[in-house]
């Protein structure tokens, strides 16, 4: 109680849940929107016969690396599409059934379980982009057989990055399901 004897918001007022997930549901939609523009990039450079910028033939990309990143583009496109469309789905989900009790046991295991296919559709569709950009790579610098030094260096700090990006995202995002599905109210 303040000073009025009414009572006021307590630091520890307890979270809506349901406005957690919208948050967190918007921005996985938002990243995975950012990351298919990156596949339609990726794939408008995907052209037969093209020089890379080393100065030899043999380092340039064979027709089999534009075919795999389109394949890899592809790919990580579906994947961001299955995280993006479960994610509304959920949305839509948590609206519908925001009157029930979210501490149902079914619920939990429907919100957790359909937040989990998000998360894993984002991170898979990140693994997947970044195959196709290293293709992406080896087409505009020089092949990684022919031994370039900027190209192992530009895919070398691509899979660094990425790497470490998804090391604090997928134990994060998994304890945080984990926590959602589990956790009493």
């Amino acid at each position: 109680m303040d000073e009025s004897g009414e009572k006021g918001e307590t630091p520890n007022k307890r979270l809506d849940t349901t406005e957690i997930y919208q948050k967190a549901l918007d921005d996985l939609v938002n990243v995975n929107s950012l990351f298919t523009i990156a596949v339609f990039v990726g794939l408008s450079l995907a052209h037969p016969g093209e020089r890379s910028l080393e100065d030899r033939t043999e380092c340039d990309a064979d027709p089999d690396v534009a075919k795999r990143l389109v394949v890899f583009e592809v790919i990580s496109f579906a994947f961001f599409l299955l995280s993006s469309l479960v994610a509304k789905t959920l949305k839509v989900h948590l609206n519908v059934y925001r009157q029930k009790n979210p501490r149902t046991i079914k619920l939990k295991i429907i919100r957790g379980s359909m937040l989990l296919l998000s998360a894993w559709g984002s991170i898979f569709g990140c693994v997947f982009l970044t195959m196709s950009m290293v293709d992406v790579i080896q087409i505009k610098v020089g092949k990684l057989s022919c031994g370039s030094v900027y190209a192992f260096r530009a895919a070398g700090s691509l899979i660094a990055i990425v790497l470490l990006a998804l090391g604090i995202y997928v134990p994060f995002m998994m304890h945080a399901i984990y926590f959602s599905m589990t956790h009493r109210e």
